[in-house]
């Protein structure tokens, strides 16, 4: 989780730049990509907390091994986030902040959770805590890579 920790910091270091947008990059702000990646840890570790270990059960899954284990990054425009992700009104450097916070929060307690807490991915199917933490480093950091770019 450490890993994740050093890239809310990254996004955190992003807010200043909040309302800047490049729709040859994307049609969102850095602000809005800052909060859809703060929600998307968020709303990660809270299913995560709430999984049963014993519920687990790990399938063979394409997509999962292509992205998480072969190409080790996340094409951009293959796929929408979900809604529950999306961020919708108005973003301000101080929900930015509090939102920064929250992660922060939620993240504490991760390194005792059994090794087989889990998420429902749509398209990996369920993943365990180890393969969770580096789907959150990778969705983290292809949506730095997307600000690094409106940035530019």
């Amino acid at each position: 989780m450490n890993t994740l920790i050093l890239l809310i910091s990254k996004l955190e270091s992003k807010i200043i730049f909040y309302d800047r947008i490049n729709h040859s990059i994307s049609g969102e702000s850095v602000g809005w990509h800052i909060e859809h990646s703060l929600k998307t840890i968020d709303q990660i570790i809270i299913a995560t907390k709430n999984s049963n270990p014993e519920s687990y059960k790990w399938k063979f899954n394409f997509y999962r091994l292509l992205i998480l284990d072969i190409l080790n990054k996340i094409p951009r425009g293959k796929a929408k986030a979900p809604k529950i992700v999306r961020p919708e009104g108005t973003i301000n450097p101080e929900l930015l902040q509090l939102s920064i916070q929250k992660a922060k929060e939620n993240i504490d307690g991760w390194n005792d959770l059994n090794k087989n807490a889990f998420f429902p991915h749509p398209y990996f199917g369920d993943l365990n805590k180890k393969p969770t933490e580096k789907f959150l480093a990778l969705h983290t950091n292809h949506h730095l890579k997307i600000i690094d770019d409106i940035l530019n």
